[in-house]
């Protein structure tokens, strides 16, 4: 009965605290990943990081993904491939050698450093996504460019992650690993394409409750599941299901309830989760390098990412939100981190610090993304109206 406790202080929480931070012009999200902090063992104590948390913060994640396929124009996204194979290539090169640059200079050897400028490469756009629907930029050209350039910046940095684990010795199949992604992304694109709707047209004529989002929910799990165990990141393949069912006519219904029952219940618990994992024990010895790394980790990526969409002719404004978006490094980060701790690349000292470091550019995303946005949307008024 803890977890029930737990779960109705989160839920309370959560709107209170994204509600303050609207009325101070922040996107609730940030409100959300601050009082997670507050209720986790850092400070109050209130919530505990959890077996049953972490589940439940898997489906919240999961679902926000989901919903942003179903947000996603399939025909904008189609236009922006270029955009978003710059923006993603550019966002992987200069945290990766500039990371790596850091990592001698560290004295870390050549794979050590290698893996940290990989580590920095990586994005989780979880986050992005909640501030792109508050900022109505989800089906902007920015926002299909950003979710575009995540599913690339996956793809990219795991292969890369399979080959440096095979040259650091351990007993990693490179040609499997290759193989799996691309029966993965084969097989997703041929489900997304026959599957999907024909499973949610036979569902939907079942005469029981709710069968439509049964359906839904069912290729929702199914293709988080697949993309997990090929190794892609589990938000992939829900974002792949949404843009899936975004093409079908079922795809206003399956919106609507599957917001309902991701805003309702599992997305807050994700995003307070993320601050439940926060623990101040022993940082601050290694406070100053906490602060290096995650202005590092910060400014590789947002100059990076925003260089690429330079290069796809964004303005500058757009360009720099676009860049801020794919500075969060999340959840794929955080397991690229366990894996380094697990192979030795990575001491049990620096695991910490850079889940510190990961935990700072998570929280620093909306924000500089609503600034940037916001820049970009007053330089348009502007020119309107000149």
């Amino acid at each position: 009965m803890d977890f029930i406790l737990e779960l109705v202080i989160i839920l309370f929480a959560s709107k209170v605290a994204g509600a303050i931070t609207v009325k101070l012009g922040q996107p609730s999200v940030l409100g959300e990943l601050l009082v997670g902090i507050l209720l986790g063992p850092a400070v109050f104590g209130l919530v505990s990081e959890t077996k049953i948390l972490e589940e439940f913060s898997q489906i919240g994640v999961i679902l926000l993904m989901f919903m942003a396929g179903l947000e996603t124009d399939a025909d904008e996204f189609k236009h922006s491939w270029k955009a978003s194979a710059s923006v993603g290539i550019s966002g992987i090169i200069v945290p990766f050698f500039i990371g790596f640059l850091a990592g001698v200079i560290m004295n870390m050897s050549t794979l050590e450093a290698s893996f940290l400028g990989l580590l920095l490469s990586a994005t989780s756009v979880s986050i992005s996504v909640q501030a792109l629907k508050e900022l109505n930029k989800m089906q902007s050209k920015e926002g299909t460019a950003i979710l575009g350039a995540a599913v690339i910046d996956d793809v990219v940095v795991i292969v890369a992650l399979a080959f440096l684990m095979s040259m650091a010795g351990g007993e990693v199949n490179f040609s499997m690993i290759l193989l799996k992604k691309a029966l993965f992304f084969g097989g997703a694109i041929l489900g997304a394409w026959k599957l999907v709707p024909w499973v949610l047209t036979r569902i939907s004529r079942l005469k029981v409750t709710e069968s439509v989002i049964s359906g839904a929910l069912i290729i929702c799990f199914l293709f988080a599941y697949m993309a997990e165990l090929t190794g892609v990141a589990a938000i992939i393949g829900a974002y792949i299901a949404g843009l899936a069912t975004s093409l079908t006519k079922l795809k206003d219904e399956v919106f609507k309830k599957v917001e309902t029952i991701s805003y309702s219940l599992f997305v807050p618990v994700f995003f307070i989760s993320i601050g439940v994992k926060v623990s101040f024990d022993g940082i601050s010895p290694h406070l100053m390098t906490i602060i290096g790394l995650s202005i590092l980790a910060i400014l590789t990526k947002l100059i990076g990412a925003a260089a690429g969409a330079k290069l796809a002719k964004f303005s500058w404004n757009s360009s720099f939100g676009i860049g801020a978006a794919m500075v969060s490094r999340g959840e794929v980060a955080l397991i690229i981190a366990a894996i380094g701790l697990e192979s030795d690349l990575l001491s049990q000292q620096l695991f910490a610090i850079l889940v510190m470091v990961v935990l700072v550019t998570t929280i620093v995303t909306p924000p500089m993304m609503k600034y940037f946005f916001k820049k970009s949307k007053s330089q348009k008024d502007i020119k309107v109206t000149a």
